[in-house]
């Protein structure tokens, strides 16, 4: 019944994954895949208490047997003792007991037995479910390194490329602006030393016509 039940849950997480998929995962796929491994550790955290709780099914089961066959072996002592004393009712009643708690405990036997069987099951099945979700962790980082990258270049082309709505990339903006910008530097810079390097240069003039 738990094997149905861990299997149920698996085939539900794997409905929930296409549907949830179809919808988000043309709008982000990124966020889409953290949505599903988020609900897939809560089912597995889910499967986890199950199997705690399969644990001490198992150990129930086992303390039911050992009290059932402890009594059932003390009713079946006494039955003989009331058979050797010849006491038919007492025989009688112990022997009906006995077969109560024999049956009781085979019972409890068997179940602890399909109880261990299922855990085993559980717990190999939680192994997989726990390496699946890893490499689905795994997979989610290498996938957003992929979409980093395709981000960054996108965000760079943008940047650097021409575009049909502007004729020039902000780069080629910028190294227009610097350029206009040294040009009215040293316009500006030629325009406040123009007189002193007339001045030096008429000096330099008198001084030959002198010599």
């Amino acid at each position: 019944m738990t094997t149905n039940i861990f299997t149920r849950m698996k085939d539900s997480i794997s409905a929930d994954l296409h549907t949830m998929m179809d919808k988000k995962e043309q709008k982000n796929p990124i966020a889409a895949l953290n949505h599903y491994l988020r609900q897939s550790e809560q089912e597995k955290e889910k499967v986890r208490k199950l199997i705690d709780r399969q644990y001490k099914l198992k150990e129930e089961f086992a303390r039911e047997y050992m009290k059932a066959q402890e009594l059932a072996d003390k009713r079946l002592n006494q039955a003989q003792i009331a058979d050797r004393a010849q006491e038919e009712e007492m025989h009688e009643f112990a022997l009906k007991e006995h077969e109560e708690y024999q049956n009781r405990a085979d019972r409890m036997k068997a179940s602890r037995e399909v109880a261990i069987t299922e855990l085993g099951n559980l717990e190999q099945k939680y192994e997989e479910m726990k390496h699946r979700l890893k490499d689905m962790h795994l997979r989610r980082m290498e996938l957003m390194g992929r979409e980093n990258i395709a981000k960054a270049n996108h965000q760079i082309n943008r940047v650097v490329e021409e575009s049909p709505e502007k004729p020039f990339s902000k780069f080629a903006e910028m190294e227009q602006y610097i350029e206009n910008l040294e040009y009215k530097v040293n316009s500006s810079y030629y325009r406040s030393t123009f007189d002193s390097k007339i001045a030096a240069i008429e000096k330099q003039l008198d001084e030959k016509e002198i010599n």
